[in-house]
């Protein structure tokens, strides 16, 4: 069944900030066509006539319809060593800095998706640090992709740019599809974790480094501000933020002290 009229300006400005109040994600008047059209397949499957019915039902059923609403609109596309420049600088220069005060290190992925970007970091660590201890998390709003991302398998488009050493390694692959060595796939904890969600960003505290890459582009100024604060707040004194190579904070935060290494730009927690 597919709704019986199509979605009105007015129903669209309740939806984007019913989606914007609880995500921070801001969908542009330009974008109403991708609503249209990611929640009008919803509504098929769940029976639903009009775009006004199932506003209602958001409000009124809670987690579950919630859950679906988060898997509609984030997007995810990621893949292995994608950015790879970054990874470079994380293993050559940010861990030595790390283990220059404590002897283990603790990696967040914020907004991972299908868990690509932690397992890069997993496997990065244990070929270029295998002696340290390292805590890695990958959290995201849809757990949807945390449950594929646990299950650890992946396309040949998501590993296309993973070294052969590290594919040979860390990879089993059959006709396309390929499965994460259980080792590696072990050593990564996956959290539900809403960027602008004071109470969930706060179970996450003293991280060395944190990962933001390609999320915040989804978020008008005032949710960038909202997260990185409370990103901020999650890092360990001199701890570091990496956000992807065409992000900037320039004009969200003055908090963090930018430090450029190898052309990557990096944001770092000043020492208390």
């Amino acid at each position: 069944m597919i709704p019986k009229v199509a979605l009105s300006d007015q129903t669209f400005r309740c939806l984007r900030d019913f989606i914007y109040e609880l995500t921070g994600i801001y969908i542009q008047d330009t974008k109403k066509y991708f609503l249209e059209n990611r929640l009008g397949r919803l509504m098929a499957e769940s029976r639903i006539a009009t775009f006004e019915d199932y506003l209602g039902r958001l409000k009124s059923q809670g987690n579950g319809a919630l859950r679906q609403l988060y898997d509609a609109v984030t997007t995810n596309e990621t893949y292995f060593f994608r950015e790879p420049l970054q990874f470079d600088v994380f293993a050559k220069h940010v861990v030595p800095r790390v283990m220059e005060r404590k002897r283990s290190i603790k990696v967040w992925s914020a907004a991972c998706s299908t868990g690509e970007e932690p397992y890069t970091i997993a496997a990065v660590l244990r070929e270029t640090a295998p002696a340290v201890k390292a805590t890695i998390v990958g959290s995201d709003i849809s757990e949807a992709v945390l449950d594929s991302a646990r299950r650890g398998v992946y396309t040949s488009y998501a590993v296309r740019n993973v070294p052969p050493s590290y594919q040979q390694k860390y990879f089993r692959g059959d006709n396309g599809t390929y499965e994460l060595e259980e080792g590696l796939r072990k050593s990564v904890t996956f959290a539900n974790i809403n960027l602008v969600d004071d109470r969930k960003v706060r179970s996450i505290r003293d991280v060395d480094v944190i990962f933001c890459r390609n999320a915040l582009i989804y978020f008008d100024d005032k949710s960038k501000r909202k997260a990185v604060s409370l990103l901020y707040d999650a890092l360990a004194p001199e701890g570091f933020l990496l956000v992807g190579t065409s992000e900037s904070l320039h004009s969200v935060t003055r908090a963090f002290q930018p430090t450029v290494i190898d052309s990557v730009v990096l944001y770092r927690k000043a020492a208390s």
